[in-house]
């Protein structure tokens, strides 16, 4: 009588390195995946690596661009400051030598005078016309009735404040 069993253990062995071989390949696959995927993980790395190396330059040279341009920044605003302030000061002179120039021309104006009549003349130098015009000695000597000549305007660049 043929036992059964040894028909199934025959068959068993063919199972079991059919297994085994089906077991042996998977192994195989998982270790190629493992690898590959090691591989992978390591090559993302290196990228992402490689992109903080890159945006670390790209920082270190807009910090500097940025330090450079507040510096210019500051020359340039100096710059300016110091021209404002000649500005108001060559401003102020020039008030005060309009004033002095209408003080001359005042001047001028009186002394042309001769005696009680005042000649007006034309771009030619031609006389146009005579007013008459009360001139008195004491005018030269009263202080009060040339006023305007005799305040010099005086101005510095320390009246004024930034």
């Amino acid at each position: 009588m043929a036992s059964p069993c040894g028909t199934c253990s025959g068959s068993s062995t063919i199972q079991n390195s059919s297994e085994d071989n089906l077991q042996h390949i998977m192994d195989q696959r998982k270790r190629k995946r493992m690898i590959s995927n090691r591989e992978s993980a390591r090559r993302s790395r290196m990228r992402k690596q490689k992109q903080m190396d890159d945006l670390m330059e790209k920082m270190s040279q807009l910090r500097t661009e940025n330090y450079n341009l507040l510096t210019n920044m500051n020359v340039v605003t100096q710059l300016y400051l110091n021209i404002e302030a000649e500005n108001s000061v060559l401003r102020a002179q020039m008030g005060e030598l309009n004033h002095r120039l209408q003080a001359l021309n005042d001047i001028i104006n009186f002394t042309n005078c001769t005696e009680n009549t005042f000649a007006e003349f034309d771009e030619n130098d031609n006389i146009y016309a005579y007013n008459e015009h009360m001139i008195n000695e004491e005018d030269f000597l009263n202080p009060w009735s040339l006023l305007h000549v005799n305040q010099p305007i005086m101005a510095s660049s320390d009246i004024f404040m930034y």
